[in-house]
């Protein structure tokens, strides 16, 4: 088994944090693992993304071309991941960035308003961890307490705090991307 995801954005979004747990979970059950960002000048404010290669075997190559699976949390993303993606993956979709719908018939699009659910929670940086928790729901390889656990051990400790949150924010994430890709 090999699994790749790709978690594109806004700098500032989270979207590298978002990658890294995702690949400290899977590395925390067992897994092999490779985590990618790409950010520069984009890190604050411009489009910046990361990979995530999710294996039972030694990864043979860290780079993504077509993932099966993908986070856009704004429009340029979803734009980038939607061209890319390999047929039959899934896409989550930030809805609170995006006013279209896919032009691509062969891919699973599900649309989650990441910006709202985490101002409901009272964090609008919680978006990346909405998101996460989306995924959560096609992704087999990692659940949602493999995250939680992850958030645990890798959270600074000047975060802790924040942890009741993020994990409301992955539940509140994958309860509304279950309900929209019903």
């Amino acid at each position: 088994m090999q699994k790749e995801i790709m978690v594109a954005g806004f700098g500032g979004q989270g979207v590298l944090f978002a990658g890294q747990i995702i690949a400290y979970a899977a590395m925390d059950v067992g897994k092999e693992v490779t985590w990618i960002p790409s950010y520069g000048p984009e890190m604050r404010g411009g489009t910046a993304n990361c990979t995530v290669v999710i294996a039972d075997e030694e990864i043979g190559s860290p780079l993504v071309k077509n993932p099966p699976l993908a986070v856009a949390l704004n429009l340029p993303s979803f734009d980038k991941c939607e061209e890319s993606m390999a047929s039959g993956g899934t896409l989550i979709v930030n809805q609170s960035m995006v006013d279209r719908e896919a032009k691509r018939g062969d891919i699973n699009v599900i649309l989650v308003p990441c910006n709202e659910i985490a101002e409901e929670i009272g964090n609008k940086k919680l978006l990346n961890m909405v998101a996460v928790g989306a995924l959560l729901t096609v992704l087999g390889e990692v659940t949602l307490k493999d995250v939680e656990k992850a958030l645990e051990a890798h959270l600074p400790a000047r975060h802790k705090h924040l942890l009741p949150s993020n994990f409301e924010a992955l539940r509140r994430g994958s309860e509304a991307a279950q309900k929209l890709s019903v």
